[in-house]
């Protein structure tokens, strides 16, 4: 409703007021510090909106769905008769944003407009019970639904069918929003719907939730380049120096220019999957030791600080894709994404016989591979293989078990 206000106000001349007001009064409801009906029947009088807003505010909506929401547009597929949306906003343009994520129109429970014969938005349906306090709680105690239900959600009405018991658990949602008093209140913090799908065990579009993922940022680094990485949805933590607490859980390493590392502790640093630099990283880094372990260097030998966005996009490539085109230390491989497979990346050590041994490993798991690339340089040998096949953690205990491996994942 913010958005709609921001559209239909666009020339009222005392717009920044109104939208504050709206914006306050949807903060304080979502919160649990104002009614929800008191906050919906303000909200809608001040809106002053039509038929005609609403249909520009979908087409805003639908470049503004939550990024982990869209990647995994599949599982609502493969879900659909058991996803529910449950929402205080309008079908109006709930349905429209959603729907193309394969939801079910009978599914989605929502309020709906009043509108005069010419398109003007004038109320809502007060018989709704989703416009009044508790709302959701009095729908779903309607609904009767059988079988554990899982709530996920970023307000206090979401929270409420927790705390009455409809729901098994209530995840709290932040990729967009975190509010410290429904934070605390959750079962489980679910900064992305990967990591809602990881902690339940549930299909997803990548192996491993991105927030899950800690990306050190040490030293004098511009703003811009940290917000790129923030953006992807890694776990930043910006530092001074490497410190020893992060050593052993740190997955991403961006250098600031002149810093170094230690050679100790990057050699203890075993989740350790890609290091950026940003200038030139001669005699700054041991690159043999990151190499032998199977991290991949990113740096700027040019040293231009006009190209702030240069190594980490290296960096973001690299983790999403596998890919390590203009990498300091390993064989330049770029591949598109494959749709409808998964993405295994395998490092060993440049010695005979290790593709032999891993396509082994896919026969006697009965894998079927779409596209396999290997490149190499003299030290190690890096491999990519995509498969369409469901898998079992078996196979990937047999590939990390090959002789010579240095590191194994799973993109996706």
């Amino acid at each position: 409703m913010d958005e709609l206000a921001r559209i239909s106000l666009s020339k009222h001349p005392d717009k920044e007021s109104i939208f504050q007001k709206i914006e306050d009064l949807t903060n304080l409801a979502m919160e649990g510090k104002l009614s929800f009906s008191e906050s919906l029947a303000q909200r809608v009088k001040l809106l002053e909106a039509n038929e005609d807003h609403l249909k520009q505010l979908i087409k805003v909506l639908k470049k503004k769905v939550s990024a982990s929401f869209s990647r995994n547009a599949s599982f609502f597929k493969k879900h659909a008769d058991e996803v529910l949306i449950v929402s205080g906003g309008f079908k109006e343009f709930i349905t429209p944003v959603v729907s193309q994520y394969h939801i079910k129109k009978e599914n989605i429970y929502a309020n709906t407009f009043v509108t005069t014969g010419d398109g003007n938005i004038i109320d809502y349906d007060h018989a709704n019970p989703l416009s009044e306090e508790g709302g959701k709680v009095k729908l779903m105690q309607q609904m009767q639904l059988e079988g554990d239900l899982y709530g996920i959600g970023d307000g206090y009405s979401d929270f409420q069918l927790r705390e009455s018991g409809l729901i098994k658990k209530f995840f709290a949602f932040t990729e967009n929003i975190a509010r410290a008093s429904i934070v605390e209140k959750a079962d489980h913090v679910t900064p992305s719907f990967d990591e809602f799908l990881y902690v339940n065990n549930l299909p997803r579009a990548i192996s491993y939730p991105k927030n899950r993922i800690l990306c050190l940022v040490i030293g004098e680094v511009d703003p811009q380049s940290i917000d790129m990485l923030k953006k992807d949805g890694f776990s930043i933590r910006h530092k001074t120096t490497f410190e020893e607490k992060y050593v052993a859980d740190v997955h991403m390493v961006l250098l600031g220019e002149a810093e170094r590392m230690d050679a100790e502790k990057l050699s203890r640093a075993v989740k350790l999957k890609t290091l950026g630099y940003l200038g030139n990283i001669r005699h700054k880094i041991d690159l043999n030791t990151c190499t032998k372990m199977g991290i991949v260097v990113f740096d700027d030998v040019k040293n231009n600080p006009r190209n702030l966005n240069f190594i980490p996009k290296r960096m973001i490539d690299f983790m999403n894709t596998g890919t390590t085109y203009m990498s300091t230390n390993f064989p330049n491989l770029q591949l598109p994404r494959i749709e409808s497979s998964h993405r295994l990346i395998h490092i060993h050590k440049n010695v005979p016989g290790i593709m032999a041994q891993m396509n082994a490993v896919f026969a006697k798991h009965n894998i079927n591979i779409v596209g396999q690339f290997l490149m190499t340089n003299p030290e190690i040998g890096y491999v990519i293989t995509d498969i369409n096949a469901e898998y079992d953690k078996q196979l990937f205990k047999a590939l990390k078990t090959i002789e010579h491996t240095i590191k194994f994942r799973v993109l996706y």
